[in-house]
């Protein structure tokens, strides 16, 4: 690991003007995906700056049924909370599916959405990446790609996004607070944060250098909704998922789909909104054959590899057993 400069940071405005004066400064929340690219050599930022004790570090339950997430509350206490176990359980399962409870009780909201892809081409610096040096080629093409993209990547990059609470959190439709270099604040949908690799693999995200993530608001959940969080993974515990799918859905009383959202995860360079599986369900029976048709046609765009083509049914049937389950739950209700 090469030396770098640490920095507390007092407050947001002191972090941006440190990260925004040098090229090579980085935020640190909790550390766990920084610190171990820094070990690999992956990352090698001159100054980091710590913004975990920033007053990032509260959930807001707002009488509307929304909330507001700082984005430094730690993935553990925002897990336990009971008013997103309540209101959001979407949420709360992704985040319990997502790591150990040592890492969950260090890694924050906004590092979470941040962490990088765990292609092991990209954490290897022997190896050429596109998104470590651009033009250097994506080997993981022609070789280890099973647990790898299938949806919306490029012949640059077929990396995977690792982030189950992003997940979770495009499907709730959460919307990201930023601060910018310059004191400015916009707000950017968390489905929209992140860029699909196209020729441009290096570049992940929508931030420019100095953007800070202050809060995750998520808007109150459609009533009624029935909502979860699967996740199909090599183990049970501690692994990233090969496909993942939170979904939310409620039924009217004639027993079709008034609303439904579906995000999926393992499978895309991004967390992946099944809009065409969501516009084909909404007025529709919720029965197998109009499940299936559904996410079949959401996995028509799919450029599978040979070794991880398995993905594409895995997840039209995760996506029928999950939204099937739910639909289920509201009939017992």
């Amino acid at each position: 690991m090469r030396e770098f400069a640490y920095v507390r940071a007092a407050d947001a405005d002191e972090a941006a003007a440190l990260v925004a004066d040098r090229p090579d400064a980085v935020y640190l929340g909790g550390g766990t995906n920084l610190v171990d690219l820094m070990k690999l050599g992956v990352a090698g930022p001159g100054l980091v700056v710590d913004v975990s004790r920033l007053d990032h570090d509260r959930v807001e339950h707002r009488d509307d049924g929304s909330a507001l997430i700082g984005a430094a509350v730690r993935n553990g206490e925002l897990a336990g909370d009971p008013g997103v176990r309540r209101r959001f359980p979407l949420l709360s399962q992704a985040l319990l599916a997502g790591a150990s409870g040592q890492l969950r009780t260090v890694a924050t909201v906004a590092g979470n959405l941040m962490q990088r892809t765990r292609c092991g081409y990209f954490q290897d610096v022997t190896k050429p990446c596109n998104k470590r040096r651009p033009g250097s080629g994506c080997p993981a093409i022609e070789g280890a790609h099973r647990e790898l993209a299938i949806l919306g990547t490029s012949e640059h990059c077929v990396a995977g996004h690792p982030s189950d609470m992003a997940v979770a959190l495009v499907a709730l439709d959460a919307v990201a607070r930023l601060r910018s270099a310059d004191g400015g604040a916009r707000t950017v949908p968390v489905e929209e944060l992140y860029v699909l690799p196209g020729d441009t693999p290096e570049r992940e995200t929508v931030l420019e250098h100095g953007d800070l993530i202050t809060a995750v608001e998520l808007p109150a959940p459609p009533p009624g909704a029935a909502m979860a969080y699967r996740k199909v993974r090599d183990r049970r515990s501690y692994a990233f998922a090969l496909v993942s799918v939170g979904a939310a859905v409620s039924v009217d009383e004639s027993g079709r789909v008034a609303d439904v959202r579906i995000a999926l995860g393992g499978v895309a360079p991004r967390p992946w909104r099944a809009r065409t599986a969501e516009e084909l369900l909404r007025g529709r029976r919720p029965d197998e054959a109009t499940l299936r048709e559904a996410a079949r046609a959401e996995l028509a765009a799919a450029r599978p590899l040979p070794d991880n083509a398995f993905k594409v049914d895995l997840t039209i049937d995760l996506i029928v057993a999950a939204i099937r389950d739910l639909v289920a739950r509201k009939d017992r209700a």
